[in-house]
C-alpha cells in the first residue's frame, strides 16, 4: 500500500527582518498616507505581511511537499494538478494576495512595491511550484493592463487579476530556445481582425491547469510579410476558451498541450508544450490592436523584467526557508564535543550551531539572504518612489527609473544563483540528513536550480547589464549609483564600529568602477570577444558589491539603535545580527570583488583559444 502524503508547512520566515527593511533601513513610512498609498500604513503593512504569513504556514506551505511528490499529470489532454492546489487558489484569491499591488481600478489594494514584493517572498519561499501559477497570470495581465485597448483591458485584466482566469507567456519553441527572434509561430489575419494562430511553444509553465475556468496566453508571432528577428514577432492575446465580449466563455480555442516535462524539481507547476491551431482553429488578437503588429518583444519585455524580479524574489524566498530550517536544526542537533574538549571522549555532546564550520556556513547563508531581500526591495522602493513622484519631479522619476532598470539584472542572476547556493549550503549544514526527504532543504535545493535558468538565463541577465543597462542614459544611471555608494561610504568611513568594513566597500565600488570602463575600452577598441566571457563575472562583482553596500547600511542604522536596545530584549540580539552579517559579508565577500577585477583585466583568453576537439577526445 503507497504511503500517504503527510501536509506539514516546513515553510519558515523572518517578519522582524521584512519589518526592518521597510520602516528602520528604507524609510517607507514616508511614503505611506499619500497618493498614490493613501490607504497604507505602518500598521496596516506590518498586519498584511503577519497575516500572508499565517496564510502561508496554514495554506500554502503545507502543499510544498505534496506537490513535489505527486506532481502534475496529463488526462483527457488537460492538465490535473496536485491534490489542494484548487483549495488553495480559491483560497488565494478570496485572501486577496494576489491582488494586494494591483491597483483599485482593476480590483487590487494598491499597495507599495515594497510590500508586494515580501508577500511575493511569502508566497514563493512556502511554495515555489503553487505560486508560479498566480504569478503568471498577474504578469500577463499587467501587460494588457499597459499595452491593451481599453476592450482588452476591460475583458481581461480584472478577471486575471482576481484568479477568474490563468494567464502565461509563450516565447520559446523546440528549434529556437533563448534565440527568440528565430521563432516560426505564425499568425493570419481573418477578415474580422482576428488572427489564425498556428505553432508550437515549450517549456511553457502553468500552460495548463484545473485552477482557473480559462488560460490566458500571451503568444509571439510572426504575421505574413513581418521582418526577420525579433522586430518582426507581435504578442497575441490567445484564450484556451474563446471569450465573447461580454466574458462569457465559449467553445475550445484549438489549444492543446503536447506533453508535460519531467523536471528536477518545482513539480507542482505545470510545465507544457503548447500546440496552437493544429486544426487551423485557433485565433488570437494583437495586444493593444493591429497599430502594435511588429512590437511584441517591447510588450513582452514588460512581463519579463517583471517575472526576473520575481524568479531573484523565489531565489532569496526559497534560500531564506533553507536558512532558518537549518539554523533550527543546528541549535537542535547534538553531535560531538566543543572543540576545548576534542580529546575528551567522555565530554558531553554538544549543539552543533555550536561548530565553528557551521556557524560559518550560517553567518554566511545569513548574510547573503538577509542582503539579497535587501537588494530586491531597494528595487521595489525606487519603484514606488517613481510612482509617488510621476508628474512632480520628473528628474527624480528619471532616477529612480534608471536605477530600477540598473538593479533588475542584478536581483534575478544574483539572487537565482545564489538561491541554489545557499539551499546547497544548507544541507552541507544537516549533514545527511538534509539529503534526506525527512527534511525540506533538499526540495528546496532541487525547486531552486530552476531559478538561474528562467526568463533568460543569467547569462543573458550579465549580457544585458553590460551590453545595455551600463550604458543607458549616457551612462548617468551607473554613475548615480556609483556616487549613491561613495557618499555612504564618504559619510560612514570613520564609523567606530564599521569603519574598517566600509573602507572595503569603497574599495569594492572603484574597482566596478574601473572596470565597467574596462568593458567599455573592450566595445570600443572592438575586443568584442572579451564582453561575453566576462560579463558574468562582471555581474557577480556589481551585485556584490550592492548586496555589501545594503548590509552595511542596516548595519550602521542596527547599530544605532543598539545604543538604546535592552539586552534583555530580543530587539538587541536582532541589532547585533545585523552588524555582524554586515562585517561577514565585507570581510570574506567584499575582497573579492577586487580580485575579479584584476582576472578580468588579465583578459584571459584560453576559453577562445582552445581547440574545439581539445576540450576531450571522446
Amino acid at each position: 500500500m503507497t504511503k500517504p502524503i503527510q501536509a506539514i508547512n516546513r515553510y519558515k520566515a523572518d517578519l522582524r527582518e521584512m519589518s526592518f527593511l521597510l520602516f528602520e533601513q528604507f524609510k517607507l513610512s514616508d511614503l505611506l498616507g499619500k497618493a498614490p498609498y493613501d490607504a497604507w500604513g505602518e500598521e496596516e503593512v506590518k498586519s498584511s505581511l503577519a497575516e500572508c504569513y499565517r496564510f502561508c504556514r496554514e495554506v500554502t506551505g503545507p502543499l510544498n511537499v505534496v506537490g513535489d511528490i505527486q506532481g502534475c499529470r496529463l488526462e483527457g489532454g488537460s492538465v490535473v494538478t496536485p491534490k489542494g492546489f484548487q483549495e488553495a487558489w480559491k483560497k488565494l484569491y478570496e485572501a486577496g494576495w494576489k491582488s494586494i499591488g494591483v491597483s483599485q481600478d482593476h480590483g487590487g489594494a494598491g499597495s507599495p512595491r515594497a510590500v508586494q514584493v515580501l508577500v511575493e517572498e511569502l508566497l514563493s519561499g512556502s511554495n515555489a511550484a503553487f505560486n508560479m501559477y498566480p504569478g503568471l497570470a498577474y504578469g500577463a495581465s499587467e501587460v494588457i493592463e499597459h499595452f491593451g485597448t481599453p476592450d482588452q483591458k476591460k475583458l481581461f485584466c480584472e478577471r486575471m487579476y482576481n484568479g477568474t482566469w490563468g494567464g502565461t507567456m509563450c516565447l520559446t519553441e523546440p528549434h529556437a530556445g533563448t534565440d527568440v527572434g528565430s521563432a516560426k509561430t505564425t499568425a493570419t489575419r481573418n477578415a474580422d481582425g482576428s488572427y489564425v494562430i498556428r505553432g508550437t511553444k515549450i517549456y511553457i509553465s502553468g500552460g495548463d491547469h484545473d485552477l482557473a475556468e480559462n488560460v490566458v496566453h500571451l503568444v509571439l508571432a510572426r504575421v505574413e510579410g513581418a521582418p526577420p528577428g525579433t522586430k518582426g514577432l507581435t504578442l497575441f492575446i490567445v484564450p484556451k476558451l474563446r471569450v465573447s465580449p461580454d466574458g462569457a466563455l465559449g467553445e475550445a480555442n484549438d489549444v492543446s498541450v503536447g506533453a508535460l516535462e519531467h523536471k528536477m524539481g518545482i513539480n507542482g507547476s505545470a510545465t507544457c508544450v503548447l500546440n496552437f491551431g493544429d486544426n487551423g482553429a485557433c485565433l488570437g488578437w494583437p495586444v493593444g490592436g493591429e497599430e502594435r503588429l511588429n512590437q511584441g518583444m517591447p510588450q513582452m519585455f514588460k512581463m519579463m523584467n517583471g517575472a526576473r524580479i520575481a524568479v531573484g524574489i523565489q531565489g532569496v524566498a526559497v534560500a531564506s526557508s533553507a536558512y532558518l530550517n537549518a539554523l533550527e536544526y543546528a541549535r537542535d542537533r547534538k553531535q560531538g564535543s566543543s572543540i576545548t574538549h576534542w580529546k575528551d571522549a567522555t565530554a558531553p555532546r554538544v549543539s552543533i550551531l555550536e561548530h565553528a564550520d557551521v556557524r560559518r556556513m550560517l553567518l554566511h547563508m545569513k548574510a547573503t539572504v538577509e542582503g539579497i531581500r535587501a537588494l530586491a526591495v531597494k528595487l521595489a522602493f525606487h519603484q514606488d518612489q517613481a510612482l509617488a513622484l510621476a508628474g512632480k519631479d520628473e528628474k527624480a522619476v528619471a532616477y529612480h527609473q534608471g536605477q530600477v532598470d540598473l538593479l533588475v539584472p542584478l536581483v534575478k542572476a544574483y539572487g537565482s544563483d545564489q538561491g541554489f547556493r545557499i539551499c546547497e549550503m544548507a544541507i552541507q549544514t544537516y549533514g545527511g540528513a538534509g539529503y534526506t526527504r525527512d527534511y525540506p532543504v533538499e526540495q528546496y535545493c532541487r525547486d531552486a536550480k530552476i531559478f538561474s535558468i528562467y526568463e533568460g538565463t543569467n547569462h543573458i541577465q550579465a549580457m544585458d547589464l553590460v551590453g545595455r543597462k551600463l550604458g543607458q542614459a549616457g551612462g548617468a544611471n551607473l554613475q548615480a549609483f556609483l556616487g549613491d555608494i561613495a557618499k555612504f561610504v564618504a559619510a560612514n568611513g570613520s564609523h567606530p564600529k564599521l569603519g574598517a568594513a566600509v573602507k572595503r566597500l569603497g574599495a569594492a565600488q572603484e574597482a566596478v568602477a574601473g572596470t565597467a570602463m574596462r568593458l567599455l575600452m573592450w566595445f570600443q577598441s572592438g575586443q568584442l570577444s572579451l564582453v561575453p566571457l566576462s560579463a558574468n563575472r562582471f555581474c557577480e562583482m556589481m551585485s556584490e558589491l550592492t548586496v555589501g553596500w545594503l548590509l552595511l547600511e542596516g548595519a550602521v542604522v542596527g547599530d544605532k539603535a543598539l545604543a538604546s536596545a535592552d539586552p534583555k530584549h530580543p530587539d538587541h540580539a536582532f541589532y547585533t545580527g545585523k552588524v555582524a552579517a554586515a562585517q561577514f559579508f565585507a570581510k570574506n565577500v567584499l575582497p573579492g570583488v577586487e580580485h575579479k577585477a584584476q582576472l578580468l583585466a588579465d583578459e584571459d583568453k584560453s576559453p577562445l583559444e582552445i581547440p574545439d576537439a581539445a576540450f576531450a577526445t571522446v
